[in-house]
């Protein structure tokens, strides 16, 4: 059994038990923090004691170091101790014991100290232990001694305060009070500023807490003494630190990370920013002896420190808490620096893509692990073409969307993100072809718009039918009567009744006509009329034509003449016969194929590469790929030579196939499928209007024509005869309608005419 891990297992930390994930080695004990990612690590050589113990609601583990410190693990079931117990003897070669717990509840026993733990014992058996560690002060009595903890922010409940009484020595001797207090005292995390600070930088500009503050580093904290603030952070609640070059190129961001928080009333700092020039330069000597620097630090400080100051601060922070500082790696954007500008809600700030992570400075700052990410998404900004959206999803729910980044920052971050192999949430969507295609050529404000080019075709239409019919109406809306024939002719109805405007636009022999007698009339009559009483006259004219209209429509005709008539439009309303389609032509193997392109040919021997560079890359992504790829290919002499010979071979066989005679016969198919179609037409009809020298209004009537739908038949001739008489009124009250428009023109001009052209005329 090589090792054992265990992933719903938690660990207390200051009094809170911490979900995480743990690995038990060969060689070491292993709990990553699923909340902040810390690793804690314990050699397998620094294990003096492992207990199995009761904890509440599942069984834990206790595991005793040799430098007195203490670690205890939950949420094991009952199954795991036999796999544990083999575990512990055969690789550490210890016996995992359980240890009783004392469940009397009696609240007087003895404290028993041991390394870095306290532990109240009740009988023989263990009440609580107390990591002294946890204690951040202890303050004594006449007879008690009052024990202080540090404050867990994570916990639902923190345990602030214990007090413990102690009987006073009537024997003589030390003081009990004072003994328990030179016990707790040196294990217990208690900040003091004793002796002299190992580093200090003057008025260092901090955003985050904003102001700018003395930072002293001393060897277990770092203090930042500013105007109004004072904060001391001990050295192991560092978590991470961060080196980020400024978009600017002239100043760096430094950021720490702290678990837990410092705090400022109600508001907690996870992460302290300072920003540096990057010509500022400091010069300062460690007031410590070469052997205990290698002693403490272990070689990782020297004694002089010189140089630009955010170097040396980060050399002296990296020494001090043991933790590597994290810089940008290959990623590189469009202003040639690691730095995205983007907008986190309302404040506009920087996003760096690391080698596990992105961070965003300064406010809020924001680290994100990719361990952490469940998907992330592009998406377009609001309101503008010329920037999008990047939205991060993590595991438990929250989404961090850094809005307002440049458009020319979207081929970089996307690839960044492939080659992190993080899931793209709106990749493959039907409805975009590539990420790419959103945001190609969209601030080029000369190229068209096509939505507004059809949005402004869309007004102009509507204007025009509201210029079209924006007047009132002369006419009266007839009311629906369900027992009459409707005077609206139907698609294949044979005996249609065109209506007066039809008969305008169909007829110009019937316009002459109209026109001819309306002029006889004009003569005798309109010379002396006013304008106003032509008008009174013409809507007369229309009431009158539409109430003998109406007249002409109310009687009906008898029941065998119906009949006959819908006999007559049903066989005229037979469909025509279709039109044969055209037979898809026979493909000729023997002609030669199209030479390929030089991009085809680089692409045939390139695809297997990217598919190896980019596994389970899709289709479109591949092309898309492709694409940028051969734009960044400047030596296309090889490709482009393949491509000329392919296209002379191609020339060369198609001469040589057109020499033999291929591709000049036509196939039989499309033969046979011409014939048909000259039978099919010889035998169908159309009848189209005749012009004759001299135009009656009876036989160049409008009724006569006939569109192409309709198929003459020599069955349908008596239903055309039947209708004759309706057309001859139709065409007579169309001439009616003319001559009263033409009265109306030529008084018009009649009237602009001077008074003594009406002299002469009336003389």
């Amino acid at each position: 059994m090589d090792f054992l891990e265990f992933s719903d297992v938690s660990a207390e930390i200051k009094g809170s038990m911490t979900p995480g994930r743990l690995k038990l080695t060969d060689q070491s004990i292993v709990f990553k923090n699923s909340k902040t990612g810390k690793v804690e690590q314990i050699s397998s050589s620094d294990i003096e004691l492992v207990n199995w113990q009761r904890l509440a609601g599942a069984w834990g583990l206790r595991v005793f170091l040799k430098s007195g410190a203490l670690h205890r693990y939950g949420g094991f079931k009952d199954s795991d101790q036999d796999k544990l117990a083999k575990f512990f003897t055969q690789t550490y070669k210890k016996d995992m014991l359980e240890k009783e717990l004392s469940v009397k509840g009696w609240n007087w026993g003895r404290a028993e100290f041991s390394g870095s733990t306290m532990s109240f014992e009740v009988g023989n058996h263990t009440a609580f232990e107390i990591p002294l560690s946890n204690v951040s002060q202890c303050t004594t009595g006449k007879n008690e001694v009052t024990l202080e903890f540090h404050q867990n922010d994570d916990a639902s409940v923190s345990l602030m305060e214990m007090r413990l009484f102690i009987q006073s020595n009537d024997q003589g001797g030390d003081d009990a009070v004072e003994a328990f207090q030179k016990q707790v005292m040196p294990k217990a995390s208690v900040i003091s500023a004793t002796g002299d600070a190992i580093a200090i930088f003057r008025e260092i500009q901090c955003l985050t807490p904003r102001g700018r503050y003395d930072i002293k580093v001393f060897q277990t904290f770092f203090q930042l003494h500013g105007k109004t603030f004072d904060y001391k952070i001990p050295s192991s609640t560092v978590l991470r630190l961060f080196l980020l070059p400024h978009k600017d190129g002239r100043q760096i961001f430094f950021v720490v990370s702290l678990d837990p928080p410092i705090k400022q009333g109600q508001t907690r700092y996870h992460f302290l920013v300072l920003l540096f020039n990057k010509d500022e330069e400091t010069s300062f000597e460690i007031p410590l002896s070469e052997e205990e620097l290698k002693e403490k630090f272990e070689g990782r400080l020297s004694r002089d420190c010189n140089g630009p100051t955010y170097e040396v601060m980060s050399t002296v922070m990296k020494a001090m808490v043991n933790r590597k500082v994290t810089i940008p790696g290959n990623f590189t954007g469009h202003s040639g620096t690691p730095a995205v500008g983007c907008s986190y809600k309302a404040a506009a700030g920087y996003l760096y893509p690391l080698e596990r992570g992105f961070i965003y400075v300064h406010k809020p700052p924001i680290h994100i692990r990719f361990e952490e990410i469940a998907s992330v998404n592009f998406a377009r900004g609001g309101g503008s073409t010329r920037s999008f959206d990047f939205e991060v999803e993590t595991k438990n729910g929250v989404v961090h969307t850094f809005s307002s980044i440049e458009k020319e920052e979207y081929n970089r971050l996307y690839d960044f993100v492939n080659n992190k192999k993080l899931r793209v949430k709106n990749t493959g969507r039907s409805d975009k072809s590539s990420h790419a295609d959103d945001f190609g050529d969209s601030d080029e404000e000369e190229a068209p718009d096509a939505y507004l080019a059809r949005v402004k075709a869309e007004g102009k239409q509507r204007d025009a039918v509201g210029d079209d019919s924006g007047g009132d109406s002369d006419e009266n809306d007839e009311d629906f009567k369900p027992g009459e024939e409707s005077d609206v002719a139907e698609e294949y109805d044979s005996n249609v009744a065109t209506t007066d405007s039809e008969a305008s636009d169909a007829s110009v022999a019937a316009k002459g006509s109209a026109g001819k007698a309306g002029s006889d009339d004009n003569d005798s009559d309109s010379k002396s009329k006013k304008k106003k009483d032509k008008k009174e006259k013409k809507e007369k004219k229309e009431k009158k034509e539409k109430k003998d209209k109406k007249e002409s429509k109310e009687p009906k005709e008898p029941k065998e003449s119906k009949e006959s008539k819908k006999s007559s439009s049903s066989k005229a309303a037979t469909p025509k016969t279709s039109k044969p389609r055209k037979t898809k032509a026979d493909k000729d193997e023997n002609k030669p194929k199209r030479p390929l392109s030089s991009y085809m040919l680089w692409l045939n021997d390139t695809r297997e590469q990217i598919k190896a560079d980019n596994p389970g890359i899709s289709v479109t992504d591949l092309l898309r790929k492709a694409g940028e790829m051969w734009k960044t290919v400047d030596n296309r002499t090889v490709w482009e030579a393949k491509a000329k010979e392919a296209k002379e071979s191609y020339e060369k066989a198609m001469k040589e196939y057109e020499a033999s005679g291929g591709g000049s016969a036509a196939p039989p198919s499309s033969s046979k499928s011409k014939e048909k179609g000259a039978k099919s037409s010889s035998k169908s009809s159309v009848k189209t209007p005749t012009k004759s020298a001299k135009p009656s209004p009876v036989k160049s009537s409008p009724g006569d024509f006939k569109s192409k739908e309709y198929i003459s038949t020599d069955e349908s001739s008596s239903a055309s005869e039947g209708a004759s008489k309706k057309k001859s009124k139709a065409t007579s009250k169309k001439a009616e309608k003319k001559k009263s428009k033409k009265e109306e023109s030529e008084d018009e001009d009649m009237e602009s005419e001077p008074e003594s052209s009406e002299m002469s005329d009336s003389d």
